[in-house]
């Protein structure tokens, strides 16, 4: 149940800051659903008029909240006078401002929300728009961190990976945490476990190499059509023996950097080393 305007302006600040920011999130959500979206409209208008009088931002962003809060609050009222014909650049104009101005309560109250709460217009993915290069396939090696593997399944079906292997102790991608990372990726890439051995045995077949550091460049390494990246531990790399197993094969790939800090997190360097892939692979523009 919607806490109304009366109750909100008679709670303590900071409460209020975070019920309307609350409030504002769940609005965002509830757009997916045009039915729900029209009976939350005078809500939100109401809690945006109630936020217009806060004065105690502080004086050097007071400018820039009181901005986003009267676009929000446009765009609400504009929603609410055309309640029968709402286009997608409306819906969307009103989901953007109240985004900017959730951002700005949580700010103001200390909170903080992650990446992997986002979600995408529709909530789901399009299986049957998946563009596969086939025999594209990467090994997940001792991946611990749920938000990494829900990162990593994200840029592989972006960049048609096949299907994805993880070795026996890499991190469960149906946790919470890498689902929700992956927003909805792990649904339509196939994956499953695989051990060391196995994979041993499946380089007999097809190349293999390693993203690590201390290898070829990404922009010179000769990648393969078809063929399997080892991705490593966020601590450790490549264990000796998958490098090994590379070496063997097609070798290893590295991203060049140039700061002090030697090496790139493992979701960053995974990206930037499928693009490097896939543009070898297919040219700038395709795939």
């Amino acid at each position: 149940m919607p806490i109304s305007p009366r109750k909100l302006a008679s709670l303590p600040r900071s409460q209020r800051l975070r019920k309307m920011a609350k409030m504002f999130g769940e609005a965002e959500m509830m757009s997916r659903n045009s039915g729900t979206w029209a009976h939350s409209l005078g809500d939100i208008a109401s809690a945006l008029k109630l936020l217009a009088l806060d004065s105690e931002f502080a004086p050097e962003i007071a400018p820039s909240v009181s901005s986003a809060i009267d676009a929000a609050l446009q765009a609400a009222l504009s929603a609410l006078r055309n309640t029968e014909e709402r286009g997608s650049q409306s819906i969307d104009a009103l989901r953007r401002g109240i985004n900017a101005v959730k951002h700005v309560l949580l700010a103001e109250t200390g909170q903080s929300q992650a990446d992997w709460d986002f979600l995408d217009a529709e909530n789901k993915l399009d299986s049957a728009k998946r563009k596969v290069c086939p025999n594209r396939w990467i090994f997940l090696e001792d991946i611990r961190s749920p938000f990494n593997i829900g990162s990593l399944f994200r840029t592989a079906e972006s960049f048609g990976v096949e299907k994805i292997l993880l070795s026996p102790l890499a991190a469960d991608p149906l946790h919470q945490r890498a689902k929700r990372t992956a927003m909805g990726c792990i649904d339509i890439v196939p994956w499953e476990r695989m051990s060391l051995e196995s994979l041993e045995a499946l380089s007999r077949q097809t190349p293999v190499f390693a993203l690590e550091t201390g290898g070829v460049a990404a922009q010179e390494f000769a990648f393969p059509t078809g063929g399997v990246m080892i991705v490593g531990s966020e601590e450790l790399g490549v264990s000796p023996d998958a490098l090994a197993m590379a070496d063997a094969s097609q070798g290893r790939v590295s991203i060049p950097t140039y700061g002090a800090k030697g090496s790139l997190n493992v979701s960053s360097a995974f990206a930037v080393a499928m693009y490097a892939w896939s543009v070898q692979t297919f040219g700038d523009g395709a795939g």
